[in-house]
């Protein structure tokens, strides 16, 4: 029952394709406001083809005064994501996870890079994903880009239309951390029960 459970309230793809879900509310958004631990900081989420090294997806996380997922264009659903303007709220550790879960596959792997930055410069990646609205289909890094190159200290950051390229120059930056998440699974119904799970458990 569990698994059936799982199976029925997950519903997480990757890919970059323009959102047809409605948005939640203001009041549902301002509920479901999550406070991360740690240093104000940036992660850069990029989806790759493990066997042509071509980009996939880009997604943003952003911890400043809460944790969101800036997921252009993207395709992660649950019914328990509070979702706006294609800003996913109240992402917990458990969430982020659940996320790169959802993407990672036999044929994709799923690149995070993590930047610690001043709470100003999460302020102001948090006001900035939150007040660019829906993505149209293909635009997630160009998107991404222009909004990162708008955050001070990453002007250097050059708008392109390929995850890849934008995950290099984010890896240009100082002190980015690098971590890779490699699932076997055939990206489908595995990842929506694995995606459930990790969300209930890790909270």
């Amino acid at each position: 029952m569990r698994l059936l459970t799982g199976m029925a309230v997950a519903a997480v793809l990757a890919g970059c394709a323009a959102d047809q879900n409605p948005d939640s509310s203001d009041i549902e958004v301002a509920a479901a406001a999550f406070v991360a631990s740690g240093p104000p900081s940036m992660t850069l989420v990029t989806v790759v083809n493990n066997r042509t090294g071509a980009g996939g997806h880009t997604a943003l996380v952003v911890n400043g005064s809460q944790q969101v997922i800036f997921d252009p264009a993207g395709s992660f659903r649950d019914p328990r994501v509070v979702e706006k303007g294609d800003v996913l709220y109240g992402m917990t550790p458990g969430w982020v996870q659940a996320f790169k879960s959802a993407h990672a596959r036999t044929t994709h792997h799923v690149v995070s890079q993590t930047v610690t930055v001043t709470q100003a410069q999460a302020e102001e990646a948090l006001r900035l994903v939150r007040s660019n609205g829906s993505v149209a289909g293909a635009y997630c890094a160009n998107i991404t880009s222009g909004i990162l190159s708008e955050v001070d200290g990453f002007e250097g950051i050059s708008r392109t239309f390929y995850p890849v390229k934008l995950m290099d120059q984010f890896a240009a930056y100082p002190n980015v951390r690098t971590q890779k998440y490699y699932e076997n699974d055939e990206g489908d119904v595995i990842d929506a029960v694995t995606a459930s799970q990790l969300a209930s458990s890790a909270g």
